[in-house]
């Protein structure tokens, strides 16, 4: 069983020569949605500003305002559109090459090309297809109920990972290899996670800006974790160096 002060230990040894490096890949996963511990958005904004133009006493003339409003809410789903189609096949394949910029780090090759890593012509697509399928899972889960959704986003989660190892692993494989990678270790997985709430909430002292400092720390950590679990999975035969292209460059 791995230890979790140990993988700080590692991250910690990792970071003192590579900071600044880790801050800014950091930044980029914060701004694709895997940051943690940053304030979340008021979702109670709308229907309080929908309680407050009720209130006002306002009677719209729709014959008149229809047409704007069709026309407001084409233009909200074309950018929507876009959004998506952003996230799908720009956003998933920098998390890939952040996550392996970590694992890299972590294994001792500290370089920012690794950033670049998913936009190879030879696992692009591959790369994309899996993480679609993951966010797919991912999201019909959360659909169920919150619980069992963060349970499978820790079961999900060595997904990235894995693709930094083989982006031709296949889609299905790769869920199911995290999917046994995390078993029986989700719940320290979590304590993993509550054990960095000290360093957020200081950083939350500084109106939340202090928070992104703390992000190389937990970044590195969970690289470091991806790395005994990867050691477990060979150890018990859940897969080989061959699947994971051990034996050989990752980037081939």
């Amino acid at each position: 069983m791995w230890d979790r002060k140990e993988l700080k230990r590692r991250a910690k040894n990792v970071l003192r020569s590579s900071y600044w490096k880790a801050f800014v890949v950091s930044l980029l996963l914060v701004f694709l949605g895997e940051g943690s511990g940053l304030p979340g958005f008021n979702r109670n904004m709308g229907s309080s500003a929908r309680s407050e133009i009720s209130s006002s006493g306002l009677d719209f003339d729709w014959n008149v305002l229809g047409p704007f409003l069709l026309i407001a809410l084409l233009v909200v789903g074309i950018i929507a559109v876009i959004g998506i189609a952003f996230y799908i096949l720009i956003g998933s394949p920098l998390k890939v090459g952040s996550f392996c910029y970590f694992k890299q780090s972590a294994e001792g090759e500290v370089r920012m090309g690794n950033v670049g890593y998913a936009f190879n012509k030879e696992r692009y697509w591959a790369i994309v297809v899996t993480m679609l399928w993951r966010g797919f899972l991912n999201f019909l889960w959360f659909l169920l109920l919150i619980i069992p959704g963060i349970v499978k986003s820790y079961a999900y989660s060595q997904v990235p990972y894995i693709l930094a190892d083989n982006p031709h692993i296949g889609y299905n494989r790769a869920v199911e290899l995290s999917k046994q990678m995390t078993h029986g270790h989700k719940f320290s997985m979590f304590v993993l996670d509550l054990s960095f709430i000290g360093w957020i909430l200081l950083g939350l002292l500084a109106l939340g800006i202090g928070v992104l400092f703390v992000q190389p720390y937990i970044n590195a950590t969970k690289a470091e974790l991806y790395l005994e679990l990867r050691h477990h999975a060979l150890s018990y035969n859940l897969t080989t160096a061959h699947e994971l292209r051990l034996a050989q460059t990752p980037f081939i």
